[in-house]
């Protein structure tokens, strides 16, 4: 019995009588290998009238090379680089000694970091600016925007006169608002110092001047004075309440 090479068809027949009662086409017998290729592969793929899909020889001269090479041995790419990889040579010198600290490296690579952008103030008008706006003008998140002015709710930006845009996102530098009459840096100082007064609860507006002038108008340092210097006086508050009252009192009676 014997089968086609290509589709396993049975080809031979079984006690004298054919599987089909089709006239079968036309077969094949391979010369190379003496394998059988039936009539329907044949007209299927016309190839294999004139070409054994085994050996990959073609009886009859074709532009393709006769024969092609054994397939590579299953070796993992690993392996393969394992074994084409040459030993390791002994280094020719010793390696550089270790430093503690970066050296001209760090000097270098903060050289060529660029310098963080300053912050620009923009003055408000209400009619018109939002969180939403000053966002699209700029090109800073909304959420940049309430974290560098501390803005827990979109309202209460209508309870200032100037909000800060973060250097982070936006490197123009230059406020896309009209200037005010006292100018930007005396806007920015009266800014600094309701927030001082705002953050301390203080009262009195020369008292959070005095602070922010002796702190180089730096508003972290001149709150931290502050509630350095509150801490100091109730701590001498308390320890007058404490003197006065282990002192003993004595009366003495009228004769």
């Amino acid at each position: 019995m014997e089968t086609c090479s290509t589709c396993a068809t049975i080809l031979s027949t079984v006690d004298d009588k054919t599987l089909s009662e089709k006239p079968p086409p036309d077969q094949r017998r391979v010369p190379c290998c003496g394998r059988i290729i039936c009539g329907d592969c044949i007209v299927n793929n016309g190839r294999f009238a004139a070409y054994c899909p085994y050996c990959q020889i073609s009886s009859e001269p074709s532009p393709l090379p006769q024969g092609l090479k054994a397939p590579p041995t299953n070796e993992t790419s690993q392996e393969a680089s394992k074994r084409q990889r040459p030993p390791p040579s002994a280094p020719s010198h010793d390696p550089p000694p270790y430093q503690a600290s970066g050296g001209d490296f760090d000097d270098e690579k903060a050289a060529a970091e660029p310098a963080a952008a300053a912050d620009t103030l923009h003055f408000l008008n209400h009619e018109h600016d939002s969180i939403l706006s000053l966002s699209l003008r700029y090109g800073v998140p909304q959420d940049a925007l309430r974290r560098a002015n501390k803005i827990n709710s979109d309202h209460l930006l209508l309870g200032r006169k100037t909000i800060l845009i973060p250097g982070a996102f936006y490197k123009g530098g230059v406020s896309l608002s009209p200037r005010p009459v006292d100018g930007e840096e005396e806007e920015l100082r009266k800014n600094k110092i309701r927030r001082l007064m705002t953050s301390c609860k203080l009262v009195d507006y020369s008292v959070a001047q005095l602070y922010l002038e002796q702190a180089g108008w730096n508003l972290d340092r001149a709150i931290d004075r502050y509630v350095g210097d509150e801490a100091w006086e109730q701590s001498q508050r308390d320890k007058s309440k404490n003197k006065a009252s282990n002192t003993r009192w004595f009366f003495s009676g009228s004769k």
